[in-house]
């Protein structure tokens, strides 16, 4: 391996740890606004505390239909309905 193969991966290696991904689960029901402004802020804190740049922040939603998640043994449907009453 030569040296400039060396500090290629040397450089690769820290831009993967510089890369900083995060996904987010949550219920459906919110808006594409407010999904962007949770990811923006997200990603500005990240800036602020992890000093990588914005453009390295990955972050991905994945949403679940309201019947498909549960607290407390009551799907988010049920739990919605008994606010309600």
């Amino acid at each position: 391996m030569t040296e400039f193969n060396v500090r290629e991966k040397i450089r690769n290696k820290q831009r993967e740890t510089q890369m900083p991904e995060i996904t987010v689960s949550m219920a459906a029901g919110r808006t594409d606004e407010q999904k962007a402004g949770m990811m923006r802020d997200i990603t500005q804190a990240l800036v602020k505390n992890l000093g990588v740049d914005a453009e390295a922040v990955v972050i991905q939603i994945n949403e679940a239909p309201l019947s498909h998640k549960m607290k407390g043994g009551k799907t988010f449907v049920e739990r919605k309905a008994a606010q309600g009453k």
